[in-house]
């Protein structure tokens, strides 16, 4: 990654600090920062640690854990919209940026207090954490279009995916380290990685919580009417209202191929032990390598959607994602598990990064905590329904997870089929004439 050149920083008003590049580097660690605690707490140790350990293995242990994630995704739909409109009207991005990011810290570390039959507790931490994490990923992402100008958008979001897939995978391997040092056992060695995790997140977040600056400028109304003002604009944009049809429309795409990529990012350990017969080695080994081809997909392509544009690139990751899991569904040797999986992290980094850019894209300035609030909103439906979905297929198949896997290719499809539905060119003009008409919501 290299340091941001002067030409790609947003220009703001005079009386606006402008941007600096180190500011942008900054956001971008932002996802280094916060990455360690979804690959270690969420994906690679501690759910495995809360049903095997604190559950005790229970028959209702899986389905517990995946009610308090749910519960959370929940938490940020219903909010996310309104605090993000919130912080727009009152200045505050920056504010509720740093309360939601200590929140999830001391989410993390608190995890360090569970063990055997701490149910209650370890379900209360993680919903509160979890929701935290999704507040801080929708806030961090509305400085984006505030930081660089359009046409970098894909580039610097590249650069934040990037990044974060590589402070997940240092996070990991030093707890892994931990883990696997001397004979002890997982109730000795695991609840150590919680604050591991912690300790890693509030040292990489310090350039962001120092070096990111509040641009906007408070709107002159009362509280009352800056509530009624959110609901007023978060329902004018979810109907696709004032000229955002075409950021609607995507948002129903991203609901739809975030589906099939959660889905796979939630259950590809249980699909390589259960269909493929992997070892929990082997699975945390392919976990962390797909790590690194996430990282590179995403710094690469972030590149590519800004010269080639960010439909046809994002085009191309839903095709890449439907022939991994073709390559997944088909896979009868560990070679071709291999293959599939990488293929899967280019298009995962690529995917995310596309997104999120796409949307900085045509998001009408000053709104943009309120639309990165859509944002997460339609991020987090498709964490609940991706995966039940998996789950309901895989339970009416008695247990077929190759079957489960191939019918997640739908919702990639469907994604591509709506992609193809979005007037970028026109959404970017559409959110430009929002902002100039303040009479609009």
């Amino acid at each position: 990654m290299s340091v941001p050149s002067p030409s790609i920083l947003a220009e703001h008003r005079a009386d606006v600090p402008p941007v600096r590049r180190r500011e942008v580097l900054a956001w971008a660690f932002f996802d280094f920062a916060n990455s360690g605690y979804t690959t270690v707490v969420i994906t690679a140790v501690f759910n495995a640690f809360f049903v095997g350990v604190i559950a005790g293995d229970a028959s209702w242990a899986t389905f517990a854990w995946t009610l308090a994630l749910s519960a959370s995704y929940a938490l940020n739909m219903l909010t996310g919209p309104l605090l993000g409109a919130y912080a727009d009207l009152r200045a505050r991005k920056r504010e509720l940026l740093v309360i939601s990011t200590a929140l999830c810290m001391l989410g993390t570390a608190a995890l360090w207090l569970c063990g055997p039959g701490d149910v209650a507790l370890a379900l209360t931490i993680i919903v509160i954490g979890n929701f935290a994490f999704g507040m801080g990923e929708n806030l961090i992402a509305a400085f984006l279009p505030e930081l660089v100008k359009p046409e970098a958008m894909g580039k610097v979001s590249g650069w934040g995916w990037g990044l974060g897939y590589v402070g997940g995978l240092i996070t990991l391997a030093l707890c892994l380290w931990w883990i696997l040092r001397g004979d002890r056992p997982a109730a000795e060695t695991v609840p150590t990685t919680m604050l591991i995790t912690a300790a890693i997140f509030a040292l990489a977040v310090l350039p962001t919580m120092f070096l990111l600056r509040e641009r906007a400028r408070p709107q002159p109304v009362s509280n009352a009417q800056v509530w009624a003002l959110a609901k007023s604009r978060v329902l004018d944009a979810l109907r696709g209202g004032h000229g955002l049809l075409d950021l609607r429309r995507f948002l129903w795409c991203i609901v739809s191929y975030q589906a099939g990529v959660q889905t796979v990012i939630a259950l590809a350990a249980i699909y390589t032990q259960q269909a493929l017969g992997f070892s929990t080695a082997q699975s945390i080994q392919l976990i962390m390598v797909v790590n690194i081809t996430a990282a590179l997909g995403a710094f690469v392509f972030g590149f590519l959607q800004d010269r080639f544009g960010h439909r046809p690139m994002l085009a191309v990751t839903l095709l890449g994602w439907l022939l991994a899991i073709g390559l997944l569904y088909a896979s009868t040797t560990n070679t071709m598990v291999w293959i599939a999986a990488n293929v899967a992290g280019l298009c995962l980094g690529a995917s995310q990064s596309a997104g999120r850019a796409l949307v900085g894209y045509l998001c009408p300035p000053e709104r943009e905590a309120e639309i990165f609030g859509l944002w997460g909103l339609a991020v987090k439906f498709a964490s609940i329904l991706g995966p039940l979905s998996y789950g309901v297929v895989n339970l009416l198949t008695t247990g077929n997870h190759r079957l489960s896997i191939a019918v997640t290719a739908v919702f990639f499809v469907v994604g591509l089929l709506l992609l193809l539905r979005v007037d970028v060119a026109r959404g970017h003009r559409a959110a430009h004439t929002v902002a100039a008409h303040p009479e609009a919501p």
